[in-house]
């Protein structure tokens, strides 16, 4: 399918989606006791996240790069919470975690740190990301958005993974996208090429990272069966806020942006599927594990490669060998 047909067929499946609605703010229960992390909170889908966490009571890390951007978001928050949740009786508990997905040693360190602080960890969102980027290798030599999207995530993940569990019945919330069913390439991931910039376009290795995330998700969900800890991944919806850079765009990146702008909802709604799956009492009450959702609340069938298994085992053993390659002793 040529890419414009399948840029077309996205924009009608989000708008159709985005009509659809069976969560809302009001429904998020008291958190009062819980700790949770939002990576990427101090913008967009995170942000409104944290602002809805920690307006419900909740005790929240903003995890994120810069410390100057979230110490800002912060203070707005603050501000903005007061605004929106008067009833809340105690002052919003909000914190900066330094994280950077980009390199797997400092994300390692940044999960560390939080460990450190001896808390609980009922919730984790892992929200950040790339979208539509240029080629580039991170400092570990990954292509980037795989290596944000995905790899920066699963370490993260796994190093936090115990506190989860000691912490049920807890929460983990990968934020993928809708794209890993149009764009991520069709054969599935072909580990011995993830670098090669001539075998795929931006989009593609986006999808590609996203389609990675819905394959974690559910192989992880099956290592936790016996758990209360509940693992599901949902596709936001387009969110306006979230446009590729402004200059120097492909044409694909061009019209994806304009898609973007025609389709998109406002971060506030766009959050609302992922604090479904990070806050409803419905997660527990249905054993919701390992499945994906699209807005709003709305479980949906991922693409047919996610489902496989195999490329499911096939994706955790080459991340965990590269784990083992990367991280320094």
């Amino acid at each position: 399918m040529k890419t414009f047909s399948k840029l077309a067929l996205w924009k009608t499946s989000c708008t159709k989606q985005n009509q659809n609605c069976r969560f809302s703010y009001d429904q998020i229960p008291d958190l009062t006791g819980k700790v949770a992390i939002v990576t990427g909170a101090n913008s967009g889908l995170g942000y409104a996240t944290m602002i809805a966490l920690a307006g419900r009571g909740a005790h929240v890390f903003l995890a994120c790069r810069s410390q100057e951007r979230a110490i800002a978001a912060i203070e707005t928050a603050l501000l903005e919470i007061r605004s929106k949740y008067p009833l809340l009786t105690t002052a919003p508990k909000l914190e900066f975690l330094e994280l950077d997905l980009k390199d797997i040693n400092k994300t390692q360190q940044a999960a560390k740190e939080f460990l450190r602080k001896d808390l609980p960890l009922h919730i984790l969102v892992c929200n950040a990301g790339l979208i539509v980027a240029p080629f580039e290798l991170s400092p570990d030599g990954i292509e980037s958005q795989f290596a944000v999207n995905y790899m920066g995530h699963f370490v993260f993940t796994m190093t936090l993974l115990d506190r989860l569990k000691a912490s049920q019945p807890s929460r983990i919330v990968m934020v993928s996208s809708m794209t890993h069913k149009f764009f991520a390439p069709r054969t599935g991931i072909d580990f011995k090429t993830l670098n090669d910039r001539t075998k795929t376009t931006d989009l593609t290795r986006y999808g590609r990272s996203k389609l990675s995330n819905v394959l974690f998700t559910k192989a992880l969900a099956r290592r936790l069966f016996n758990e209360q800890v509940y693992i599901n991944v949902c596709h936001p919806g387009v969110v306006a806020t979230s446009v590729g850079r402004p200059e120097g765009m492909t044409i694909t990146e061009w019209v994806t942006s304009i898609a973007m702008r025609t389709v998109g909802s406002s971060a506030e709604k766009g959050a609302l599927s992922q604090l479904y799956l990070a806050t409803s009492p419905e997660v527990e009450e249905r054993d919701l594990r390992g499945r994906y959702f699209v807005p709003v609340a709305k479980e949906a069938k991922p693409a047919a490669l996610a489902g496989n298994e195999e490329l499911q085992e096939n994706l955790w053993t080459f991340t965990e060998e590269l784990v083992r390659e990367k991280i320094r002793a």
